[in-house]
């Protein structure tokens, strides 16, 4: 991924929000959107796969397409997804935060090195925010809420995913990301959402000072 902050082209602040299945990114973010709107800042949230053309096909075709063909696939949105939305928001000086955004596809047994080259030139967020929790616990809330694709079907799948992005907090904070990794397991989510908008805080401040 690029090491080019978004911020350096524009004066907003971007904050992409990753993890696995089951954590509870999507009520998390909907809570951190919440606390830095009640402290007056223009928020934009977004996901990926994003509502764009290419997303929409991501969504289509997860069941049916896999390997390197679905990589570049989702490639492809986060690119369209970076041009269309992100920067326009970033550059109106909005507080953009995704609901995913790192690239962690390996179930199909694709190397991280070729994620990595294939994902080179993506913006990289102001606060990468990696959630970790006790795989058993995210299992447990998928049984109740059911699988929302093919890879959740897999044997021992929570326990898989929770292993690769805990390999990915580690080469992003190598490669220079500024990394927060929450345990969101034991605590309800708006106490995690706070402790992501404390680490905000100091970037906010620095964002309005460029602003004004």
């Amino acid at each position: 991924m690029s090491l080019r902050l978004c911020s350096e082209s524009g004066s907003g602040i971007f904050v992409s929000v990753d993890g696995p299945s089951g954590a509870g990114k999507t009520t998390i973010v909907h809570h951190l959107a919440q606390l830095l709107v009640a402290q007056g800042e223009h928020v934009y949230v977004t996901v990926e796969p994003s509502a764009g053309p290419i997303g929409k096909l991501c969504h289509e075709l997860t069941e049916t397409v896999s390997g390197h063909a679905l990589a570049c696939l989702y490639a492809a949105d986060r690119y369209h997804h970076l041009v269309t939305e992100i920067r326009p928001y970033l550059a109106a000086g909005d507080v953009v935060i995704s609901d995913r955004y790192v690239v962690v596809q390996r179930f199909d047994d694709i190397a991280p090195d070729f994620l990595w080259q294939l994902n080179e030139d993506v913006d990289r967020p102001d606060l990468t925010v990696i959630l970790d929790a006790d795989p058993d616990v995210i299992s447990e809330r998928l049984c109740k809420r059911g699988p929302h694709n093919r890879f959740q079907l897999m044997s021992g799948s929570s326990h898989t995913e929770v292993a690769y992005y805990r390999e990915a907090a580690k080469r992003l904070v190598d490669a220079g990301f500024e990394v927060l990794r929450v345990d969101c397991g034991e605590r309800p989510p708006e106490q995690t959402a706070a402790s992501i908008r404390d680490r905000l805080l100091p970037l906010l401040a620095t964002s309005k000072a460029v602003r004004s």
